[in-house]
């Protein structure tokens, strides 16, 4: 028998045991419905790009039982805070696409050394109700994936267990040696022999040079797709697969084993989304999104110019490397983002000033690429590092442990919860949540900002980014003033671009009594000042209608 049969029936043969004692007579399948009300994707764009997407970690997020541990039922009871599927209604995020962080058995709290790819974690709640979660997102136009934690399991899988035996069956499906090699990443183990576990020694790196962990992992992903209803995933650690030689990232047959993965994923669902965590520079994540291999990329560098150059008040960072963004990948097929699950959150990462954080978003969802949200940022939840505490439980209301959990909750939350929560923030007009619900409308009502070109508009001030976004017939400028004083000596510049003729100014986002703009010769425009002066910290998009 094959490896990944002899797998595949040992997993069915727990899950069924497992299912039987916990839950006792086998439920009603529950049908996972296809998603509605949603294109596939606008002007010959993949559906992704349309879409803002929302990181959740389960765990922290909102929990129905009274364990204080969030599950799947409190991901569906908040589905309506996401999106409640009504494009008129305007008390809802508008997000169109969710990524739950790892939702499998594991060892430890963060879900990333799995013991079990083909079942949930029971702090999480049932197979059952994962489905009811994917049918209840599809019916509000939300696609959803999951992590996929394919680097690593934990020491504590039963592949793993059985693996230290020298003559198992499962020996090749980590990586082995009988005396230390030399470099970092191994570890030793009971019987003396070592093996490959780079980023923990609970965490052993599976070894995708066996054909037999990848049919598994492959078959991982067919169940998660076909089953399970998933629209896609986001692999962890992408970059760190397959190991060549003395090259422990970035390898050429990482490469091919990722294109390989594609054909297959594809082959299921034509229309599933991989975006991969490449924790590199631009040009080097890139390259994983300019052939057949992820459909997108975290990028990095683009996350860490945005909240630079708002907390140095500075645009010169993010005009630098959005540039070459544009270059280096296809079209809007990288995902921006601000901070994520590893990462000091961007409100502590700029002194908990709201203004500051409203000009990040600005720049994030009005960015190209598909933008990713990491729950609470919406409301400015503060979190440094250790992991745990930028992981801290949602803060729904001012009520006891924010409305998060009516038990214990798994780890205190902020304090800071009495006054900045959902509830508090949805009261008020001028808060940070209700200027990422705006933008997000905007983005969604605004194919430009989706999917059109981007153009760097230069300013004349250091203070003052801009950015030209062109689709179609719609033109969309955004100007964004980091200073925390208004700013007069400016002037927006484009040597070169789409345009012709004059330009009405509309405002979609901020003041009124906007400057008509004239062209140059070049498609562009000279020292066009849409305000006298900008107003400090403040956000500017405008539409540029075609003067009649």
């Amino acid at each position: 028998m094959k490896p990944a049969t002899l797998a595949r029936r040992v997993f069915l043969a727990l899950a069924c045991l497992s299912l039987v004692a916990a839950c006792g007579p086998v439920a009603t399948p529950v049908a996972v419905s296809p998603v509605s009300g949603l294109p596939l994707g606008t002007d010959g764009f993949p559906w992704w790009n349309d879409s803002v997407f929302y990181e959740i970690f389960v765990r922290s997020f909102y929990d129905t039982d009274g364990d204080g541990i969030g599950d799947l039922n409190g991901v569906i009871a908040k589905l309506d805070y996401l999106n409640d599927g009504d494009p008129a209604t305007a008390a809802d995020l508008g997000v169109a696409g969710i990524w739950l962080m790892p939702i499998n058995p594991a060892v430890h709290y963060h879900g990333y050394d799995v013991t079990d790819y083909y079942a949930v974690n029971p702090d999480y709640g049932t197979a059952d109700d994962f489905k009811r979660l994917m049918a209840e997102a599809h019916r509000r136009g939300i696609r959803v994936i999951v992590d996929f934690v394919l680097n690593h399991t934990s020491d504590q899988h039963p592949w793993f267990l059985q693996s230290q035996d020298r003559s198992s069956l499962y020996r090749d499906w980590y990586v082995w040696a009988e005396s230390e090699p030399t470099g970092g990443g191994w570890r030793e183990s009971a019987s003396g022999d070592f093996y490959y576990g780079l980023f923990a020694e609970h965490m052993p790196d599976l070894n995708y040079r066996s054909p037999a962990v990848t049919a598994e992992m492959q078959s991982v992903a067919r169940y998660w797709l076909d089953e399970m209803g998933v629209d896609g995933f986001r692999l962890d650690a992408a970059k760190h697969l397959v190991e060549q030689g003395a090259v422990q990232s970035n390898s050429e047959l990482t490469h091919e084993w990722l294109r390989g993965f594609r054909a297959f994923y594809k082959s299921v669902n034509p229309e599933a989304m991989v975006v991969g965590e490449v924790f590199d520079g631009t040009v080097m994540a890139a390259k994983y999104a300019q052939g057949d291999e992820l459909d997108l990329v975290f990028d990095f560098d683009l996350a860490k110019a945005m909240v630079f150059s708002v907390g140095m008040r500075n645009a010169s960072k993010v005009n630098d490397v959005l540039p070459i963004d544009v270059k280096q990948f296809p079209a809007g097929q990288f995902a921006a983002f601000l901070t994520n699950h590893d990462q000091d959150r961007v409100m502590s990462a700029l002194g908990d000033d709201v203004p500051r954080a409203k000009l990040a978003a600005t720049l994030l969802l009005t960015s190209p690429g598909a933008p990713f949200i990491y729950y609470g940022e919406e409301i400015g939840m503060l979190g440094k590092k250790p992991d745990e505490d930028i992981r801290l439980p949602m803060q729904w209301t001012a009520e006891a442990n924010g409305g998060f959990t009516t038990g214990t909750p798994w780890r205190d939350l902020n304090p800071d919860y009495v006054a900045k929560n959902v509830a508090a923030q949805s009261a008020a007009s001028d808060s940070l949540l209700t200027h990422y619900r705006a933008l997000i409308r905007i983005r969604n009502d605004h194919a430009a900002l989706r999917v059109g070109e981007s153009l760097t508009v230069e300013s004349g001030n250091s203070s003052v980014f801009a950015n030209l976004r062109a689709g179609g017939d719609e033109l969309v400028l955004v100007v964004v003033n980091l200073s925390r004083e208004s700013v007069s000596d400016y002037g927006l510049a484009l040597e070169s671009g789409p345009l012709a003729g004059e330009y009405v100014a509309a405002p979609i986002l901020g003041g009124g009594g906007l400057a008509t703009l004239i062209t140059n010769g070049q498609g562009g425009f000279d020292d066009y000042k849409p305000l006298p002066a900008l107003p400090a910290y403040s956000s500017l998009i405008i539409q540029l209608q075609s003067a009649p």
